[in-house]
């Protein structure tokens, strides 16, 4: 009779293997999350792009790009009175997004019952893949409740100065009712922000659809105001003395903001797309912001 003894793991092999692979993935880990990262920063960069790409579209189209928002007002940089669509709205056609722009009638408000459902959509060329936005919506605080609306992560560059208490007169390329065209951007194209980046955590009520009437943009920070229905689209670099530079600590629910580390992807008016430093110089930055300022850039 043959006697076989049957060897197992003693607890010491055992825990040295489970030591083994935990090394291991602290070894993989963070190299397969700068791999998901860097996917994730060229999809924003794609996303960018293909924006620039319509906002070009859209000029050839009808000579001018499209407005920071559409609405009346009885006052220059007065209350808007509707019907609040944003530029992205406008672009629609040039992303391929015929079937959501044919839900929009953009004489009639955002607010109107038969714009229910496509209020409420999030749409992927919007959305940046490093950000993790808690619900494809962002609720907005209007005179009448709460309302819905898709959310997404680029805005329009409105300026130097605040675009809610100065809709009308902006010195940024995308303002109330602009119709702003490439020869009146005299600071070249290159040097001017279009379009930029802002995270759902430190602007979470920031939406491709508009600038509901009459509604609130809440501050993280409870000693600022609220913020008014422009900021909902559109963002201001604030002058260089204020330091609102990209993810800037200053916590305004309208400035750029970025997942990415170390800045935020930018589209420019040429169509390209360049990657901003949290640490450029604010007078750069506030220079960036404007369509004719006459700044010298240089370098940034």
């Amino acid at each position: 009779m043959v006697n076989r003894s049957h060897r197992g793991f003693t607890l010491i092999e055992l825990l040295v293997v489970i030591a083994i692979i935990a090394v291991l993935i602290g070894l993989l880990l963070p190299a397969v999350q700068k791999v998901r990262e860097a996917a994730a920063r060229a999809q924003c960069i794609n996303n960018l792009k293909q924006i620039g790409l319509a906002m070009h579209s859209y000029h050839g189209a009808n000579e001018f790009f499209p407005p920071g928002f559409t609405s009346r007002s009885l006052t220059v940089n007065g209350d808007g009175l509707g019907s609040g669509w944003g530029w992205a709205a406008y672009l629609l056609p040039y992303l391929e997004q015929d079937n959501v722009f044919r839900l929009i009638d953009l004489n009639k408000d955002i607010m109107d019952p038969s714009h229910a459902a496509v209020r409420v959509m999030a749409l992927k060329v919007f959305l940046c893949p490093s950000d993790s936005p808690p619900s494809p919506t962002c609720a907005v605080p209007t005179a009448s409740g709460n309302v819905n609306l898709g959310f997404a992560n680029y805005v329009g560059m409105g300026g130097t100065y605040e675009v809610t208490a100065f809709p009308d007169t902006s010195n940024g390329s995308y303002y109330r009712n602009s119709r702003t065209r490439v020869a009146s951007i005299t600071d070249g194209t290159s040097n001017t922000i279009f379009v930029i980046e802002r995270d759902s955590q430190r602007a979470p009520r920031t939406t491709w659809v508009g600038a509901v009437t009459m509604s609130l943009n809440p501050p993280i920070n409870p000693s600022y105001d609220d913020e008014g229905p422009p900021t909902l689209v559109l963002t201001n670099t604030g002058e260089a003395a204020d330091g609102r530079v990209p993810n800037n600590s200053l916590q305004h629910v309208e400035d750029a903001t970025s997942k990415h580390s170390t800045g935020v992807n930018t589209l420019l008016g040429d169509g390209s797309v360049r990657k901003i430093q949290n640490t450029i110089n604010p007078v750069a930055w506030q220079s960036l912001g404007t369509r004719a300022g006459g700044e010298v850039i240089g370098d940034y």
